[in-house]
């Protein structure tokens, strides 16, 4: 119960950042969407291959900046509520601690019995909120990824390109490339466009507003090293 109880009060103190980094994993069990069944031309020529980081890239358009920030707000009560569960559970362990010694055995029974049964909620709050987290979570982003991925290919198609590579996801062939070759603020500056939305305020310049939907992972570089 310990162990558990630490868990979730990791959960009570992160839900906002740590949640979507934990939860993100369940929202790109699913690669990008595939593309639909009619075939491009390919161009004349010389073949043209870009790289795209495609799960970063839905998350830091403005409409993905603004939707993460809203799921985010959307479970600031849960995260408040489990702090405050947290705190009153802390308390009620150092007072059974510090003034166990004056105490009857039933009373002490009955503070253990209390402590027990709170620590019981608070873990199952914690799960059924993680759990609604990473449904939401995965919901938001393939809805979103779905439009990303319509305006990604109308972009290939228009510039000539014969082939998109995701350097974003563990599958990745892609062990380097040159920067000159990645098209995601490209993409992203496109979408923008398209969909109208404008920038979160205070936003800093091309960083999403919550991490990417995925647990960090060390790759290789994907951008050519500077000389």
């Amino acid at each position: 119960m310990k162990r558990s109880l630490t868990l979730v009060c990791m959960l009570a103190s992160g839900l906002g950042v740590s949640a979507v980094a934990q939860a993100g994993s369940a929202a790109t069990t699913d690669p990008a969407p595939t593309a639909p069944s009619t075939t491009a031309v390919a161009p004349t020529g010389a073949t043209k291959i870009a790289v795209i980081m495609f799960q970063p890239a839905v998350m830091q358009t403005n409409e993905g900046q603004r939707n993460f920030a809203d799921l985010q707000k959307k479970y600031d009560p849960k995260r408040t509520q489990l702090k405050t569960m947290s705190d009153e559970i802390e308390s009620l362990k150092k007072g059974l601690q510090t003034g166990g010694a004056n105490l009857s055995d039933a009373e002490r029974q009955n503070r253990t019995k209390s402590i027990d049964e709170k620590e019981k909620a608070f873990q199952r709050l914690g799960e059924d909120t993680q759990n609604d987290f990473q449904q939401d979570l995965q919901q938001t982003y393939t809805q979103l990824a779905e439009k990303v991925f319509t305006v990604l290919q109308a972009y290939a198609q228009t510039n000539g390109y014969s082939l998109v590579i995701d350097g974003s996801t563990q599958q990745s062939p892609v062990l380097w490339a040159n920067q000159g070759t990645d098209i995601s603020a490209a993409v992203i500056q496109a979408y923008n466009q398209k969909s109208g939305v404008p920038a979160p305020a205070g936003a800093a310049a091309g960083a999403p507003s919550a991490p990417a939907p995925r647990p960090t992972t060390p790759r290789p570089a994907t951008t050519a090293p500077k000389q």
